[in-house]
This record gives C-alpha cells, structure tokens and sequence, in this order.
C-alpha cells in the first residue's frame, strides 16, 4: 500500500521550492529527498535550477517521491506540483511562483503577513495556504531558513518522519558544524510547530493555474542592435528587492552628518544625494535616502556609519516601496 497521500499520472508526488541563492533551498531539496529515499524506502530524485551561481539570483529545487516499484525517469522540471514551498515573498514580483500549482495543492509561504494579504499578491483563490515566519526563527536560533522551511514541509508532507529528517541534520552538520547541529534541530522542531493552515473560502476548481514558461526578454527578434546592453550593469530596470535575505538599512536623517561613509562602502550606488547648502552657504551634498530598488541588503553601509544614522531593519513587505527616495530626472 502506498504512503503517498496523492500521485500525478505517473505516479509521482512533486515538491517544487522557489527561492533566492543563499537561503538553501538546494541543500533542503538534498536533505528531503534523502529522507525519503534513505527512510522510507520510497524512490526519490532531487535537482535544482539557477541563473548565474551568486546570492539573490532565482533558484528552483525539485523533488519528485514515488513507490518503489515505480521507476523515475522523468528528470525534467517540475511544472505541476503538489506542494510549493516560496523561501522569500519578493521572488512574486520576479517570478510566476504559484504557476502550474494542482487544485488540491499546498503553498508554503515565508512570512508574517496575513493569510489574506499572500494570497492577494500571489492572486492565490484555491487550495490550501501554510504560512511559517522562517525567517524569524532563523535569527532568534541564529541558523538559516532553509531548516525552517524544511519543519514546515514535513508537517505538510505528513507521510515523512520528522525524527528521521533530524537524524539527517546531525549527520550532515556533525562533522564541520558539530556547533550548529541542536541549534538546527531546535529551528526544524520550531519549523514544525509553527506553521498555520489556511484553507480556500472559495470552491474549489477542477483545474489548477496554467504552468507558464518565462523566456528572455531579448531574442533574436528582439534584442538591440549588435546586442549592445543599453544599461549599465545591466539592473536599471531590475527590482533587485528578491536579492535581500530579510533585513535592510533603516536612515534616520536627524543622526546623519553626510559624511558619504555609506555610499563608499555600497556595490550598488543605493545611497540619493542632492546638491545643498551648509549654514556657511558653502556647496555641499547632501544625503537624501535610499533607493530601495537596488538595495540586496548587504549591510555594508549600517557596518560603515560613524554615527548609528544607519541601523538594521527586519523587512516587511511596502516599507521599501514607501521609503524608497528616487532619484532626480536629469
């Protein structure tokens, strides 16, 4: 008899996390289809897809378990998941993050919001929604989301053993992190605890969302002559807000004494300045805020201020978009 709770036509249950590079969702993939295959006896296979390898591109992790007497040699993306675990609530604004999800499905969603605000964003009117804050449990037990995420997965994938997926996080930190390794299992007991159900108030429908493909945004067809970039850096259009990992520069300009310490240390020239004047009437600039859009969080800028204008904030969703200081129009 299968433990799977539900199969697709070919037998197969499939997990598709969304994520940013750094927060982990390739070693949970890893770590996930471990248990199932090593613990369980199922059949399970596990990849990941990734632009440019650095932290805050766009990662996917898949994961499919079947019985052992079905046999996976379907090793393509997976496009219409029983789960989708979402590692960072800004990827909605980059990517279809809940395409292809089946009627009955389950999304997983890192945040503190309301159930009813996720589901707006990710124009989300079916299935179940589960909501973690792994994000907080991750800084108060100082590990990563990825083990959050992982306790809550279990508690959705209720055919796992969560005291098999511990045994599995002693033997992957024992030997280089003996240090981390209750640290984890507390923010994977955490992870399971804590996350809250949401069930759709609306009927449900027979046909889940339409998988959507993304293509580039320049072919053939359609890029610049020669193939020049246009842009420098090539991010001018770009919200790189999915690069943060949860916290920002907070600016408070009664502390700030234009020093320009932050805007030295910035890789993304984040910081908006305008031209003033002092008490002298002697030319200066002067510090006007922050241009959200380019901000990844690296912190560089709290590390470098001399006088504590600077501060680290927990981000929440529109504050970066309401203190967002854009620059002029030349």
């Amino acid at each position: 008899m299968s433990i799977l709770p539900k199969t697709n036509e070919l037998g197969f249950f499939e997990i598709r996390l969304e994520s940013i590079g750094g927060l982990g969702a390739n070693l949970a993939g890893k770590m996930l289809a471990e248990v199932g295959a090593l613990g369980h006896g199922l059949n399970a296979a596990n990849f990941s897809t990734y632009g440019s390898e650095k932290k805050g591109s766009p990662v996917k992790s898949y994961v499919r378990f079947c019985d052992e007497h079905v046999h996976i040699r379907d090793h393509s993306p997976i496009e219409q998941p029983h789960v989708i675990g979402i590692f960072h609530e800004a990827l909605y604004k980059m990517v279809d993050v809940v395409s292809g999800l089946r009627p009955d499905g389950i999304v997983l969603v890192n945040s503190v919001r309301s159930a009813e605000h996720i589901r707006r964003d990710l124009r989300l009117s079916y299935g179940t929604l589960a909501v973690v804050d792994a994000l907080g449990i991750a800084v108060e037990e100082k590990t990563k989301v990825n083990t959050a995420m992982l306790g809550a997965l279990f508690r959705i994938c209720h055919f796992l053993d969560p005291e098999k997926m511990k045994q599995v996080i002693r033997k992957t930190f024992e030997k280089k992190y003996p240090h981390l390794v209750e640290a984890n299992i507390r923010t994977f007991e955490r992870g399971y605890e804590e996350v809250r159900f949401y069930e759709s108030e609306k009927p449900s429908v027979e046909e889940g969302k339409p998988f959507s493909r993304p293509y580039p945004l320049f072919g053939y067809e359609t890029q610049t002559i020669g193939g020049v970039i246009v842009t420098n850096g090539n991010s001018v259009l770009k919200d790189l807000s999915g690069s943060r990992q949860g916290f920002l520069p907070k600016w408070e300009e009664k502390d700030c004494i234009h020093c320009a310490a932050c805007d030295t240390v910035c890789p993304d020239f984040c910081f908006v300045w305008e031209e003033g004047e002092d008490r002298k009437g002697r030319k200066q600039m002067f510090l006007k805020g922050i241009d959200y859009q380019y901000c990844k969080g690296c912190l560089k800028c709290v590390e470098a201020c001399p006088t504590n204008a600077l501060t680290q904030y927990r981000e929440q969703i529109g504050f970066a978009e309401a203190h967002t200081v854009k620059r002029m129009s030349v």
